[in-house]
């Protein structure tokens, strides 16, 4: 089934520009969220998304209000909800599986919506910019292509990315929005930051540099965020790269090293030293996930869970 603007099938573009000149009513919208002042979200009741995750609920959701993610540059930002149940997902898309995250995404945004007889899927889109290497350009224009190849009609409500997201500062080009949150109540996006982006940051980003998949880290049903098992190994020469200089991290760790944010070079040691050095207890015991619980006070705790 088709992507659609304004209940219209979309014409697939040859590049992003293309496609923003031939629909050029998505400005506005673009607009008006770059517009928006940057909100800094608390962590009670947020549910946090990293790097090629992405997480559903609903609005029956008692513990999770919130969802959010940060730090994308040439990463984009995919928000998909139902506007009858609003059962809503959001996921941090690199380029990696992409046709994979937006089919979980949309297959865990059904299954939350059966039995709403009213309402239409939404996509929301955003992130990028006019990057050296096209990066931002070439996911735009794979993310177009996979939403229009879904089984169901899905309506493009916002697009910020690429040249609509890009400013340049000191003849530098910039993201504009490099984080948001959803409320999962009402839908609204906001551009937003996080002082907090746990639970196991580190442990979930390891993941990812030692070549994860894509994957949900929210169980709607039970409301436990969930840190899925993978195969801990020592990362080459992670004590090497731990000693390096801060630009000499971001340019080999970085697809876009003039525009990350400044705690960076930082983060990476932070998951170096994690890779060089064997968790003194099991990471996932007994082959279990790390399981989390929002608290009375809305922050996340660890829990035990059967086998």
């Amino acid at each position: 089934m088709p992507l659609l603007i304004d209940n219209h099938n979309i014409q697939l573009p040859s590049s992003t520009r293309d496609f923003t000149e031939r629909y050029s009513q998505l400005k506005e919208g673009a607009n008006a969220l770059k517009s928006k002042p940057v909100c800094t979200i608390d962590p009670k009741g947020l549910l946090y998304v990293l790097q090629r995750e992405f997480a559903t609920t609903t609005p029956k959701d008692d513990s999770v209000s919130i969802l959010g993610t940060e730090d994308a540059t040439t990463c984009h930002l995919v928000v998909l909800r139902h506007t009858g149940s609003g059962a809503t997902s959001l996921g941090h898309c690199d380029g990696l599986e992409t046709e994979l995250m937006v089919s979980l995404m949309l297959n865990a945004v059904k299954s939350l919506s059966v039995g709403c007889d009213s309402g239409r899927y939404e996509a929301h889109l955003i992130g990028g910019y006019i990057d050296e290497r096209s990066s931002s350009q070439s996911l735009s224009l794979e993310l177009l292509e996979v939403f229009n190849e879904q089984p169901e009609n899905i309506h493009l409500a916002t697009y910020c990315l690429t040249e609509l997201n890009d400013v340049v500062k000191e003849d530098i080009h910039c993201p504009v929005i490099y984080g948001i949150a959803v409320s999962v109540k009402t839908g609204e996006i906001f551009h937003a930051n996080f002082p907090d982006k746990g639970p196991d940051e580190v442990i979930r980003s390891a993941r990812n540099l030692l070549g994860g998949s894509v994957l949900s880290v929210y169980d709607a049903e039970m409301k436990q965020l969930q840190v899925k098992p993978y195969p801990w190994a020592p990362f080459p020469d992670a004590e090497f790269w731990f000693q390096q200089t801060d630009q000499m991290i971001l340019q080999y760790f970085s697809t876009s090293p003039l525009v990350e944010p400044p705690y960076f070079a930082n983060h990476m040691r932070s998951i170096f030293q994690f890779l060089n050095h064997s968790p003194k207890e099991p990471l996932f015991p007994q082959g279990r996930s790390r399981n989390y619980k929002k608290t009375a006070t809305g922050l996340w705790e660890r829990i035990e869970c059967a086998v």
